[in-house]
């Protein structure tokens, strides 16, 4: 199952050359700094890797891309051979993989944290609304219930040895925190691997260390129309940022990408919410959920994990 409509998170990140200091200008260029880009989960994503040049990070990045594509094979919405596709295709999902049984625990503390907002089993309801979308209408009331009536995080049976829907329809899609997952397992990889400063940017940044310049990375947090509302000094540590508008399902109606699971009439508490956290999964999650929870909610939900912070709130 494919997506027709891109639902990344909108952030931009200037923590490369563009904030750097005009004192590190001459160390910036004394030290190496090697960059790769490539494709995550149907998006562009970029890593920066300070003090290697890019002859001694070629086989660093090779190692990255190998994870990446084993990751793909379980997360991808995008890859008819991935076990998610293969998952909302059948309904059951045999012999999951570690790394899906790890990140559908964590969508189940991040659903019971935030009183349901977030709920990886909307994705029939996403997929009504894209596919809309694609065609210029909006979705009938009655399609609209339909979908909603196969949304349903409960309903989803997870075992050791098989994944399973209660109800035949349903589908996930872990758009709202694989990315997350994802980049925290490739910083995990690169620290095994000794490197301490690291710039990664998969639609959520990890951070670790220090440029190679010795600055801090830096992140700016941007609203949809590319107004900059916030720069965020970030090590070791990871930033994810959601705005519902960044991408318009519905642009007649205002209809964002980010859905509320959980019954019609809900529409998005806030235009921008930006989390950090250790984990980027985390952050991934909370700032997606946050966009449709109350205030008192919203510090709820990031008081549940440990070190998780809220950064910026519009």
């Amino acid at each position: 199952m494919t997506e027709t409509v891109t639902r990344r998170r909108f952030l931009t990140i200037s923590a490369a050359a563009g904030l750097c200091s005009a004192t590190a200008t001459a160390a910036a260029a004394a030290a190496p700094t090697a960059h790769w880009t490539g494709r995550a989960l149907g998006a562009q994503t970029s890593m920066q890797l300070a003090g290697l040049t890019e002859t001694e990070a070629r086989s660093i990045f090779r190692a990255v891309e190998r994870e990446l594509a084993r990751l793909e094979r379980v997360f991808s919405l995008y890859r008819t051979d991935s076990q998610l596709v293969q998952l909302n295709r059948t309904g059951v999902l045999r012999a999951p993989a570690p790394e899906m049984l790890e990140l559908l625990s964590l969508c189940d503390r991040l659903y019971r944290a935030t009183g349901g907002a977030f709920d990886p089993s909307l994705q029939p309801l996403w997929m009504l609304y894209a596919r809309a979308a694609t065609r210029g209408s909006a979705p009938t009331p009655q399609e609209r219930q339909e979908a909603r009536d196969l949304v349903g995080w409960r309903d989803l049976r997870v075992a050791t040895d098989e994944v399973r829907f209660a109800r035949p329809g349903m589908a996930l899609t872990l758009n709202g925190v694989a990315q997350g997952y994802v980049t925290d397992r490739v910083a995990a990889l690169l620290t095994q691997r000794g490197l301490r400063d690291v710039l990664i940017d998969m639609g959520e940044i990890a951070a670790l260390g220090r440029r190679a310049d010795g600055d801090a990375w830096t992140a700016g947090v941007a609203l949809p129309d590319g107004q900059l509302v916030q720069r965020v000094v970030l090590k070791d540590r990871a930033l994810a940022t959601s705005a519902p508008e960044g991408t318009l399902l519905d642009e007649q109606r205002g209809v964002g990408h980010i859905l509320d699971p959980r019954g019609q009439g809900r529409t998005p508490r806030h235009r921008l919410v930006s989390v950090s956290s250790s984990s980027a999964a985390v952050a991934d999650g909370l700032s997606t959920a946050g966009c449709l929870l109350d205030l008192p909610d919203l510090a709820h939900a990031i008081g549940t994990f440990p070190d998780t912070t809220l950064e910026t709130v519009i």
